[in-house]
């Protein structure tokens, strides 16, 4: 891949408001890791082509705040809006990626490898906060980096591989996103989180395990019907 006009200028785009806010006043982080983070996922940004990633690129850049916010005690209402427009992204990338024939293997690669990198600063956040176990954000971050890197080993191996959300996927993703951002949002409302940390013990795992699964067996119907490279 190489840089381009539209990469760049929304990379661009992206460090101008994350270097505004991290150096806002009202931000909880220290802003020199902060910009750091925001300048680094630019820097690997201007090589993404596509609008349609530059949108899905957003929930990497959002990692920074969630984290901070998250490990805030009165960090719930700008956590909230994180989690907001990350569910935003979340939603629309795939409608302008076929809107603008966007789709490729690479979009579907990266959208897990940036949700994991949300969800798992939200959850690292949460767990320095003390809100929950280290044990279930580690889950939740395997979620999405593990198929991200059997991915890429199956690409490195020059096979052609179609990603593509599966209902076990999305339902995993989506309940991650209810039970952890529930758990913030209990949090920074004073109230004790302990039954739905409970509850989210129980169903993060099994709705990973799940994913795992299906995985699994698509992979293994794709081995059976793709030839080599």
């Amino acid at each position: 891949m190489h840089a381009t006009r539209a990469a760049i200028a929304a990379s661009v785009v992206y460090v101008v408001a994350g270097l505004a806010w991290a150096w806002s006043g009202g931000q909880p982080g220290p802003p020199l890791l902060v910009s750091s983070w925001i300048v680094l996922v630019a820097a690997v940004g201007a090589f993404i082509p596509g609008i349609a990633n530059q949108v899905t690129l957003a929930r990497a850049y959002l990692a920074a705040p969630a984290l901070v916010y998250a490990m805030a005690p009165g960090g719930f209402g700008p956590l909230a809006v994180t989690v907001a427009i990350a569910g935003l992204t979340d939603l629309v990338d795939g409608t302008i990626a076929r809107r603008t024939q966007g789709v490729s293997s690479f979009g579907g690669g990266l959208d897990p490898v940036v949700d994991g990198i949300f969800i798992g600063a939200m959850g690292i956040g949460l767990t320095v906060a003390g809100a929950i176990p280290l044990w279930l954000a580690l889950v939740a971050v395997a979620r999405y980096v593990l198929p991200a890197a059997a991915g890429a080993v199956i690409m490195l191996g020059r096979k052609r591989v179609d990603f593509r959300h599966t209902l076990t996927g999305q339902i995993s993703t989506t309940l991650n996103l209810v039970l952890i951002g529930g758990v913030a949002l209990l949090r920074g409302l004073n109230l004790d989180p302990k039954n739905l940390v409970l509850g989210a013990e129980i169903v993060i795992p099994v709705a990973t395990v799940a994913t795992f699964v299906h995985l699994a067996l698509a992979l293994r119907r794709w081995a059976r019907t793709t030839g080599p490279a």
